[in-house]
């Protein structure tokens, strides 16, 4: 039987071999560290504490600002300096509470979960503040709280890691793979009718071999290798390939029957659970091929993205590109001076800005963009209806279903900023259908 995968898609480079032999290491961070109080899709957080106050590790220090939002927790002990604007990986500038670290990490007692019925369960999860630590960083007890529990017969595990360089889910597979296993199992344990899938892909056999042995015993749970394309750990293809299940922009994975979640998002549901404890750190990669000592470290929340350069040995020669995330979707950075958040996965450093370095060309109308779409656009004509700001024309024809991750840019042989316009196109084109409700 053929590998499990989607229509569309492509094999870029994928530079994992710099880090994916480095074990997971604990980073602790020094100076100040700042929490953001928009870390997650949704309504930011509300400070609950104050200019003078001192805080422990896994203190509550913002609580949600409504259903969809998600409580934060210091990750250091120390006090509180200010509550003030602070530079983000997004470029804004978003309220910040900041805290001067004592180094002396005091942590308030866990205590774990006794009651294990549902609504305790999406209560523990809701509380330790947890969201998709994929990137997206959507509230995970509201992902688990769909209006139709009982239509779920199918929870997905995106282990795929699909973007070039990262490996901080590859280790957490090969190290803490029962914490993994785990979460799984708590999941499940609120979705009677569903069977668990831990979706990897081929490219990293050892995590496939480790897996399925340690789900042998497990009557729920089953590993499904996964053909290794881009973007196979994007949720429409991962359904896809996983359930044959296709869903538009206009569905949420629920109606499909399915809930995804992230490998460091269930690891995080096992320590909520099983030990009481809170998100407030996170594995990142810290790579590329500007950096001297590529690695995977195990980062505090709040920590600055500076420090990690140096933990990672510094860099080899000045970079000139710089990405929170991976190269194909993530976020560029202006400045290092940002802190780690809950969705912040990896930090990428390069040598050479590749994208700024080539002039984009005329459209030679090969079609290649419309060949790796997973979305099954037309990218190219969608682009240059964006570029003139028809954005009513660019809805009709469905560019709103774009999944923006980069597939047309990247297979360009003209280099032209399809993915740009297409970002651009579809935000435009989302405004016009709020205005027309």
């Amino acid at each position: 039987m053929g590998l499990l995968t989607f229509k569309g898609g492509l094999h870029p480079y994928d530079g994992k071999e710099l880090s994916k032999d480095k074990p997971i290491t604990e980073y602790l961070p020094q100076g100040e560290l700042v929490f953001p109080l928009s870390q997650h899709i949704g309504a930011p957080a509300v400070a609950c504490v104050k200019k003078g106050d001192r805080v422990l590790v896994g203190q509550k220090i913002a609580e949600a600002g409504g259903f969809v939002s998600a409580n934060i927790y210091s990750s250091v002990s120390g006090t509180v300096k200010k509550i003030e604007p602070r530079m983000t990986v997004s470029g804004n500038k978003v309220n910040a509470i900041v805290v001067e670290n004592d180094g002396e990490y005091e942590t308030v007692p866990f205590h774990p979960l006794e009651d294990r019925s549902k609504e305790a369960v999406i209560n523990a999860v809701k509380e330790a503040g947890i969201v998709g630590l994929g990137g997206a960083g959507f509230p995970t007890h509201v992902k688990l709280s769909p209006k139709e529990p009982e239509k779920i017969d199918t929870i997905i595990i995106n282990a795929a890691e699909c973007e070039p360089y990262i490996t901080a889910d590859y280790r957490c597979m090969m190290e803490i793979p029962e914490q993994l296993i785990s979460g799984l199992n708590i999941i499940l344990s609120l979705f009677p009718q569903a069977k668990g899938v831990i979706g990897i892909e081929d490219n990293k056999p050892d995590a496939i071999a480790k897996l399925k042995e340690m789900c042998e015993k497990e009557e729920r749970i089953e590993v499904a290798p996964l053909k290794t394309k881009y973007p196979q750990g994007a949720e429409r293809s991962l359904i896809y390939a996983v359930t044959g299940r296709a869903i538009n922009s206009s569905m949420l994975p629920a109606d499909a029957g399915c809930i995804v979640d992230n490998v460091a998002t269930a690891i995080a549901i096992h320590e909520a659970v099983t030990l009481g404890k809170p998100l407030y750190e996170r594995v990142v990669t810290v790579t590329g091929d500007a950096i001297n000592h590529p690695g995977n470290f195990k980062v505090k929340n709040g920590t600055n993205a500076a420090e990690l350069v140096e933990a990672a040995g510094g860099f080899k020669s000045r970079p000139e590109k710089v990405i929170s995330g991976g190269p194909m979707m993530g976020m560029a950075l202006s400045t290092l001076d940002v802190p780690c958040a809950k969705t912040f996965s990896s930090l990428l450093c390069f040598t050479k800005d590749e994208v700024a370095a080539s002039e984009p060309g005329n459209c030679i109308r090969c079609g290649r963009c419309v060949s790796v779409c997973p979305a099954g656009l037309m990218p190219t004509k969608l682009s240059e209806i964006a570029d003139h700001g028809n954005f009513a024309l660019f809805d009709e024809l469905n560019g709103c279903e774009c999944v923006e991750c980069g597939c047309c840019s990247y297979i360009c042989p003209a280099k032209r900023r399809l993915t740009q316009s297409m970002k651009t196109g579809r935000r435009e084109a989302m405004a016009l259908r709020r205005k027309k409700k």
